[in-house]
């Protein structure tokens, strides 16, 4: 083996744990591992070590793409709707009714039955000040909470950070093959996984059999950081191993639509299910489901989605409840924009701005939060004015229902919440 000297050597050194970590499952930001020797820093966002709702949970589905919430949520009573969409409008007859003015989309009935619990809350025409339309941009500003600034650490990283800043194990779970940059924090390593059965083998082949080596060599290194980081390592292969176990060993009679690699979603929830059942200390749990950018051939492509959403949300919950944490579970769901009020040539929509975010749950408060955007006024490229702040909707699962005070302190301003828990 080719030896390296001065910073190449760091570099690749750093490259190494990289991949090793990664390969384990977990997510971080190696960079500031060897700046600092250790992750737990009191915070100053906390003031004591009592929590008001330790039996809390915040699970958050990102729905990837830019989601169309005007085919969604329907304004079945704006004439506009119609007049813009002649061809993609959702009829009237065929919404599924929540108010004199607005429906959910006919094949969202998991929605309809969580609205009829008074379980679903939903928060039309959220976007933040001079939106942007690309998605790599948006979705970043969505995961940090800091529209139009520059921020390394996501929202709910920040929140982890603040909230345990002792931060102990498997906090949090991010289900995907890559972490989120929301769940990136400085304090805490997000466990970080898609399939169970691949946890450890995530990454390099040819680097694991080496890092494990090295891992089993502890005390040849006097370095503060390589033993800080190994034992980082030997926590996540020790949780990839209580993730198998919890993911194999789960079953339930409850259906949760759909599954496969389409309706990944439905897949990912009833992980989370298995790792509450098998009494994971996680408290915040991210997962996601992409597809949703349609530019084309919209009609039945959304349709697919939205089924699998609704159905895999109230599967979820109904297995919630069956094991007794329905009062301990809020899941909270966002797109990075809507779609463009105007449909397209190609019977799809484009990039817009403004769109609903949603809060589900038997703790929540059901109804609708905040006013409809009116079709008959919109901005200067025919979007969807907003009529709340996302950061409002963070700030209700960040103090509200996870009961930490200081929301704007993670949000970098003062958000008002919904009072939408009960």
């Amino acid at each position: 083996m080719a030896y390296l000297h001065g910073s190449s050597c760091c570099r690749s050194r750093r490259e190494f744990l990289r991949a090793g970590l990664l390969g384990l499952g977990i997510g971080m930001r190696l960079p500031y591992v060897f700046e600092r020797t250790a992750l737990a820093i009191a915070s100053e966002a906390c003031g004591d070590d009592r929590e008001a709702h330790p039996e809390r949970i915040m699970v958050i589905v990102e729905l990837a793409g830019g989601n169309d919430g005007l085919n969604t949520v329907v304004p079945y009573r704006q004439d506009a709707y119609y007049k813009l969409r002649p061809t993609l409008a959702i009829k009237a007859q065929a919404t599924l009714k929540l108010t004199d003015d607005i429906g959910l989309h006919p094949a969202m009935t998991g929605f309809k039955a969580l609205w009829d619990a008074g379980q679903l809350a939903i928060i039309p025409g959220c976007s933040y000040p001079q939106p942007n339309r690309s998605h790599f941009t948006a979705m970043a500003y969505w995961h940090t909470a800091v529209p139009h600034g520059v921020e390394s650490n996501g929202w709910v990283g920040r929140f982890t950070d603040a909230a345990w800043p002792q931060s102990a194990p498997n906090q949090i779970v991010n289900i995907a093959a890559r972490q989120s940059l929301a769940v990136q924090a400085q304090h805490h390593a997000p466990v970080v996984f898609s399939d169970p059965e691949r946890f450890v083998r995530a990454g390099d082949p040819s680097q694991e059999s080496v890092y494990n080596t090295m891992l089993a060599h502890q005390s040849e290194s006097t370095s503060q950081t390589l033993a800080f980081v190994k034992d980082i390592a030997r926590t996540a292969a020790d949780s990839a191993g209580k993730v198998r176990e919890a993911i194999k060993r789960y079953s339930t009679p409850i259906s949760y639509g759909t599954e496969g690699a389409a309706a990944s979603l439905a897949t990912d929830l009833r992980k989370v299910a298995a790792l509450l059942h098998a009494g994971f200390p996680t408290r915040v749990y991210y997962v996601s489901l992409g597809g949703f950018d349609t530019h084309a051939n919209q009609s039945i492509t959304q349709q697919l989605l939205l089924m699998y959403v609704a159905d895999a949300l109230e599967g979820f919950l109904k297995d919630v409840k069956r094991l007794g944490r329905a009062s301990d579970v809020a899941v909270m769901v966002f797109t990075e924009f809507g779609r463009r009020v105007a449909q397209n040539q190609s019977q799809g929509t484009d990039h817009g701005t403004a769109t609903p975010m949603y809060l589900v749950g038997a703790p929540v408060k059901g109804g609708i939060y905040g006013q409809y955007p009116s079709l008959d006024t919109l901005d200067e490229n025919g979007d969807l004015l907003m009529t709340t702040d996302f950061r409002r909707v963070y700030a209700t699962m960040i103090k509200e229902w996870m009961g930490f005070e200081q929301p704007q302190m993670i949000l970098k301003g003062d958000f008002p919440t919904l009072g939408s828990f009960a």
